[in-house]
């Protein structure tokens, strides 16, 4: 076991780039959690597990993935059970980029509802953090760790301890069913005119 003196004095090494991240760990906290309160303990817990176990982190080594795994835990651990996780409409559509395809393909010059052409800048910021929070909770850590923060797939698959290629699939799938709300909300709103097959 180690002294507090000790830890205080390992933790002091690391104190001023470990606060650095509060920010990054309350808006991923924040994601995760959706609730304010939820997530400035998720934050305080984070940082207090941090300091107790600050002899385990290895100088040198990636601070902030560090500090990201022990939040994404916290969360899984104490938070995820309290949560029942939102329902969501199963998508399976065979090509998986079809909305990004889609904005490449642009022809008619602007986009605007009247030529079916649209732009993700168009998409509300509430309704794609709504979109992004409807995300089943495996999925939505994946993609706001890969996205959002920018973490590598390898980071990630250490951070949530699982391996790389469930990091990929996690990924792949929260990315495309994200993909298929923001595209409901574009057709709800008028941005395009066809409905998705």
């Amino acid at each position: 076991m180690l002294g507090h003196a000790r830890r205080r004095e390992v933790w002091s090494g690391l104190e001023e780039e470990a606060l650095s991240y509060m920010e990054a760990l309350y808006n991923t906290a924040l994601r995760m959690t959706r609730n304010e309160h939820d997530a400035e303990d998720l934050v305080q817990d984070t940082y207090l597990k941090a300091f107790r176990f600050c002899h385990r982190f290895e100088p040198g080594t990636n601070l902030k993935a560090w500090l990201f795994k022990i939040l994404t835990n916290t969360f899984i651990n104490r938070y995820r059970k309290k949560k029942k996780e939102p329902k969501f409409t199963q998508y399976d559509e065979s090509n998986p980029f079809f909305l990004y395809e889609k904005l490449a393909d642009r022809k008619a010059g602007p986009p605007s509802p009247e030529n079916g052409g649209y732009a993700l800048e168009d998409l509300v910021e509430d309704e794609v953090v709504q979109a992004l929070e409807e995300l089943p909770s495996d999925f939505r850590i994946a993609v706001l760790l890969s996205d959002l923060e920018g973490f590598s797939y390898q980071e990630i698959a250490d951070i949530v301890g699982c391996p790389l290629g469930t990091v990929r699939s996690r990924l792949f799938r929260g990315r495309r069913l994200l993909q298929q709300k923001l595209w409901d909300y574009a057709v709800k709103r008028g941005f395009v005119k066809e409905k998705q097959e």
